[in-house]
């Protein structure tokens, strides 16, 4: 009996011990860090971990046609690649207001004369798309809806190891409007390697996709082929067609959010997609 007691004595200072060691650990811990609990960050997401639409947003519906894209016909009926673009939680990346506001920042690491020889060697393929989306040209970045960057894309990786580095990158964000519209918006950086005509079909390239061609064609006669070519291609007819059938699907973009939900959340999606640079 005398040996049980002692037993639970002992029992007892021991787990005293422990809580009181524990205990002072922790308090030692929120001393350091007194806003551990309490602190938020805001962070990007990747688009798959989402439940399948923004939390809030509107149900998808198509928006009428652009007149530019309800009068392209065709008439060789060259096909599309409808089938490689990938649609998003949102819906398709459709945009319903136009035209379309590009900010093509001015790099300021160049001379005048060089900063508007870049400047001016990616207005064409702003002009070229133009012709199928009504797009403009603007000053204040803070109007864009997409803003084009000299900027090196980071390098590209997989489970913590350099695949390879890349000429472009496009992303984009899930924002609500002040008119309670759920909003998307682009960046696209162009890294400072391109040059002359390659610089002109990246832009090019990166372009299609801020404008809703969220996948690439197998086909290297496409702007929109996955990888960079020797012989960069001009806007093809199958590119037009694949912008068009994106444009005729359902969307929760630009549709009023039924909600104030998602705004409070301050969530933001980014997604990018990078162009090769020796592919």
């Amino acid at each position: 009996m005398l040996q049980r007691l002692r037993t639970a004595l002992v029992l007892a200072i021991v787990t005293g011990l422990v809580v009181v060691l524990v205990n002072m650990h922790s308090s030692a811990v929120f001393a350091a860090f007194p806003n551990i609990l309490t602190k938020t960050t805001e962070y990007s997401i990747d688009l798959a971990t989402l439940p399948p639409c923004p939390p809030a947003s509107p149900t998808p519906k198509p928006h009428p046609l652009p007149p530019t894209l309800n009068q392209w016909q065709d008439s060789e009926n060259s096909g599309d690649y409808f089938s490689q673009v990938t649609p998003t939680k949102a819906g398709y990346l459709v945009w319903s207001k136009f035209p379309v506001h590009v900010y093509i920042e001015p790099p300021e690491s160049m001379s005048g004369k060089q900063s508007e020889a870049w400047v001016n060697a990616i207005l064409p393929a702003v002009q070229e798309w133009n012709t199928y989306l009504p797009m403009d040209v603007v000053e204040k970045p803070e109007v864009a809806d997409i803003t084009i960057v000299r900027k090196a894309p980071p390098l590209q990786t997989s489970h913590n190891k350099i695949l390879r580095a890349r000429s472009a990158q496009t992303s984009y964000e899930f924002y609500t409007s002040q008119n309670n519209l759920l909003s998307h918006r682009f960046t696209i950086l162009l890294s400072p390697s391109q040059i002359g005509n390659y610089l002109t079909a990246s832009a090019r390239h990166e372009l299609g996709h801020a404008l809703g061609i969220w996948g690439h064609s197998p086909l290297q006669s496409d702007a929109l082929y996955f990888s960079q070519v020797r012989n960069p291609q001009p806007i093809s007819s199958r590119d037009v067609n694949t912008l068009k059938r994106v444009y005729e699907q359902p969307t929760s973009l630009g549709w009023s959010v039924a909600s104030l939900q998602f705004k409070s959340q301050k969530s933001k999606v980014k997604i990018e997609d990078g162009l090769g640079i020796n592919s």
